[in-house]
């Protein structure tokens, strides 16, 4: 199992990925760790008991350049419970492209059911009590986006582990 180290402005995040159940997500964002991407990023959006959003936005709260969406596996049997990380979308079923979140709590709503849901492809194996920590900032609302962190809570960088 393939395992992404997470280095933010808060600590160390270690995931650990399913590539057996989510092999299109999975692919998709190693490609993006990979070629450095994530590297500063932030969490643009934090809702405590809910969920910590990022890798897409730069500290200035830019959106960067992505690859081509791709397929939504959240049919794969993975859930949306606390701990798991997923892919960010829009409200279109097949728009994920380089954002993803950790679950912060169980999200049972955000697996198929009435909507496609959102795919699960990986799981905080180290560093829970970084996500806690980054769940409790202070946001507000800064460029039209809601939940934003006041201070910035930064991917500083993202690299497979061995």
């Amino acid at each position: 199992m393939t395992q992404v180290l997470l280095s933010t402005s808060f600590g160390e995040i270690v995931i650990s990925l399913d590539e057996e159940k989510a092999p299109v997500t999975t692919a998709n964002f190693l490609q993006y760790v990979d070629s450095g991407f994530y590297t500063d990023t932030v969490f643009h959006r934090v809702i405590p008991g809910f969920m910590v959003q990022g890798g897409g936005l730069t500290r200035d709260l830019r959106k960067k350049d992505t690859r081509d969406p791709i397929q939504n596996e959240a049919s794969n049997g993975l859930k949306n419970r606390r701990g798991t990380v997923a892919m960010a979308r829009t409200s279109a079923p097949h728009s994920a492209t380089a954002q993803f979140f950790v679950n912060h709590s169980d999200n049972g709503f955000l697996d198929p059911g009435s909507d496609v849901g959102y795919a699960v492809f990986g799981e905080v194996t180290q560093g829970m009590d970084v996500v806690d920590q980054i769940a409790g900032v202070r946001t507000a609302r800064s460029k039209g986006m809601a939940d934003v962190p006041v201070e910035p809570v930064l991917i500083l960088s993202a690299k497979r582990l061995d």
